[in-house]
């Protein structure tokens, strides 16, 4: 069957269709000859014409160009419902994010955004707790929480670390978890980390009088991520940690279909792979969302300064898509529409090269649905974890009452050292 065209200018989406955006640099072709590419490789088309093709196939999945703007090169591609196996994550980015990264027709090709209808919204069990479930399970109402990383990032026995993670909490801070790096080691194995820290994390309420929590890094290979989840449970664990992309979708959806009650924080390690060049990969919106589908509840998406390459304008589009119900592009944004119907807000964690001098500006930006985490900024204080513990804390609590830093300092012993080592 010849003659297959993909644009169609005219064409409205269905409420029931995937729309993706996408940026698109041709290879030596045109703009709109790169889109038929695009729309025929991600769908039902090839390199050639081929005999099996019938006007049925073509008429029930074919895809539809339906925006192509010239002067910022952005496309949009509305994509049958049939062509996607509900709940199946794995699937849809073979389709719509697979191949066609590797086409001669397309110089650069980002991913910018994808619109899910709600069939496939439905078909995701979605965040257990979100932003309202852990602010419930941390009895934290309205503030900003705050977290930290056990450092050095590996190295640490069991008992080490433990202590680490106590002095944190006993300083005043909310989440302690553990690095992406960490595992189970042969210095620090998963099944002596986990009953040493959370029986700190006991102590730890019990002297201070708040909720504490401790996310487990559980990323293995799925049957043992499984394994490990269900040991953090079984120890009075009530949270635990994922390495998203480097274990995947299909890793993701299989812990939070496993329905523990646990809540799931997200780890972003390897996304600039994918993320940092902004004319090629797949953005950090898109990453972020996705996660908020399959179930995350927690999800890093960097600072709006700090050790990480990401810029405010980005960090903070990327933190309304997950804390947000319905998304409105405005003006500039590589946003698409969408209502998120009952897939809860889930937090978005800011990370990379933060410490107290650091918190108002981020508060002022992203708001108090955030969390806050900060690991040399916490262990970096020149009295150690318990004070750069207690100097966050102090950052928060001054930056909600509205008292500039050095003011709050001057009776606030930790944050005025922490001020006067790394400024604002």
């Amino acid at each position: 069957m010849k003659n297959l065209e993909y644009i169609d200018l005219k064409y409205k989406p269905k409420q029931w269709d995937v729309v993706a955006k996408f940026f698109v640099e041709p290879n030596d072709i045109s703009l709109k000859k790169a889109c038929e590419h695009i729309a025929a490789e991600s769908s039902i088309g090839t390199w050639t014409d081929i005999a099996t093709m019938n006007p049925r196939i073509a008429r029930k999945l074919k895809p539809k160009v339906f925006s192509i703007d010239h002067k910022t090169n952005e496309v949009k591609i509305a994509y049958p419902m049939e062509l996607f196996e509900p709940g199946n994550m794995p699937q849809i980015y073979s389709a719509i994010a697979g191949n066609i990264f590797g086409m001669s027709a397309v110089k650069y090709l980002r991913l910018q955004d994808i619109g899910f209808p709600k069939k496939i919204l439905d078909s995701f069990k979605g965040p257990k707790f979100g932003i309202k479930g852990v602010r419930k399970l941390l009895r934290v109402k309205k503030r900003p929480l705050i977290g930290t990383i056990v450092k050095p990032k590996v190295g640490l026995r069991p008992k080490q670390h433990a202590n680490v993670a106590y002095d944190s909490w006993l300083g005043g801070l909310d989440i302690v978890k553990d690095d992406e790096n960490l595992a189970s080691m042969s210095f620090n194995s998963f099944e002596k980390r986990i009953p040493a820290t959370l029986r700190k994390r006991d102590r730890a309420e019990r002297e201070t009088g708040e909720k504490k929590m401790y996310m487990a890094n559980v990323t293995a290979p799925v049957s043992e991520m499984l394994k490990r989840a269900k040991l953090v449970k079984e120890n009075g664990g009530e949270y635990v940690m994922i390495d998203i992309l480097t274990c995947g979708w299909s890793a993701l959806q299989e812990l939070r279909d496993a329905d523990l009650g646990m809540v799931i924080h997200a780890h972003r390690a390897g996304h600039a792979a994918l993320t940092k060049i902004p004319v090629h990969g797949i953005s950090m919106l898109t990453i972020a969302k996705t996660a908020r589908l399959i179930g995350v509840d927690q999800i890093h998406i960097g600072a709006i300064f700090g050790k990480m390459f990401e810029k405010e304008k980005e960090v903070k589009m990327t933190g309304e898509e997950i804390e947000s119900q319905i998304i409105t592009p405005k003006k500039g944004q590589h946003l698409l529409e969408q209502k998120w119907f009952n897939v809860p807000p889930v937090f978005a964690v800011c990370s990379g090269g933060l410490y107290p001098g650091r918190v108002p500006p981020l508060i002022d930006v992203m708001g108090n649905n955030i969390i806050i985490q900060a690991g040399g900024g916490t262990h970096g204080h020149p009295q150690g974890t318990y004070s750069g513990a207690k100097a966050m804390r102090q950052a928060v609590e001054a930056s909600l009452q509205g008292i500039k830093l050095e003011e709050y300092a001057d009776l606030h012993l930790e944050l005025k050292q922490a001020l006067d080592r790394w400024g604002k």
